[in-house]
């Protein structure tokens, strides 16, 4: 199989350890978490999605295995602005901290807690299921542009993590980019459900949920490779990669790092398992395959 040369990586104005990132809302919720998977081998790390007031979340259930990935209604819990106390043993490390709002004044704010304690910051503009954030501002590329302009105007790395239940993605990724974004990601969970038959009501408590995982890569990838096409600033994978083939090809598509979630649910060893395959000192610098299918 290709391999590629290790080392740095360069990401939205982010410097990465490898390719490798985790994602939000997966095993980010503290800094000790954080810490153990960027020492499991993650290049990177993105926290829990942090918002301007604390969040209890939706009732259970708000997790549910379904064939081919995951169900989730969480409805963004986050502690709000006592999550600076976690960012402390975090100094210095590739931290991204996902950041959400119900305007761009309140992204703007929430992005001032982190200027000079993370990496960067990750605008969820994208989540299915919080009413009044995520997606609810992510689906108007008017308040894609506002929200990202807001946090940009920071000065921090800024990525925007899209959604993928609009008619155009790359209406939304060139918004983003006029917003000043320093990277795209792409893509968050696709609006899903199901129906307890025995039951005969849905399985999570939110009813609706987003769908992550396995099932999703197809529609990540295509996500990737027309976001590249219509957007000039690199594009951060996710969605569905489980083994190292699957990111080599997000990076044929356009990818220039990719995110882990769902295959970190039962162990966080997919990181040191997927870079043990993806690299070899005789292996080919990855910008000669970032974007490779579109030749």
């Amino acid at each position: 199989m290709l391999t590629l040369q290790p080392g740095p990586v360069p990401a939205g104005g982010v410097t990465l350890r490898n390719h490798l990132v985790l994602a939000a809302g997966i095993l980010g919720t503290t800094g000790a978490s954080l810490a153990r998977i960027l020492r499991s081998g993650a290049g990177g790390v993105v926290t829990k999605s942090i918002g301007p007031v604390p969040r209890e979340g939706h009732p259970g259930p708000c997790l549910v295995p379904v064939e081919g990935g995951l169900l989730n209604a969480m409805g963004l819990p986050n502690p709000s602005m006592e999550f600076l106390d976690e960012m402390g043993p975090l100094g210095g490390e590739p931290v991204i901290v996902s950041i959400f709002g119900g305007s761009p004044e309140e992204c703007a704010t929430v992005a001032g807690w982190f200027r000079g304690r993370a990496a960067g910051v990750e605008l969820n503009l994208s989540c299915p299921h919080a009413e009044g954030y995520g997606a609810a501002l992510g689906t108007d590329p008017v308040l894609v542009e506002e929200c990202t302009r807001a946090v940009a105007g920071h000065g921090l790395p800024t990525w925007v993590k899209l959604t993928p239940n609009v008619t155009d993605i790359c209406e939304i990724g060139r918004a983003a980019e006029r917003g000043g974004a320093s990277a795209i990601v792409a893509i968050n969970t696709v609006k899903a459900m199901r129906i307890s038959v025995g039951l005969r009501r849905p399985v999570l408590g939110n009813r609706v949920g987003g769908l992550s995982g396995r099932a999703v890569f197809p529609i990540a990838v295509r996500c990737i490779y027309e976001l590249y096409e219509a957007c000039s600033i690199p594009i951060i994978g996710c969605g569905g990669v489980s083994c190292a083939e699957d990111v080599l090809e997000m990076m044929m598509a356009g990818a220039v790092a990719v995110e882990i979630g769902s295959a970190v649910i039962d162990s966080i060893s997919p990181f040191s398992t997927i870079a043990g395959e993806l690299y070899s000192p005789d292996g080919v610098p990855a910008r000669e395959i970032v974007g490779c299918a579109h030749d």
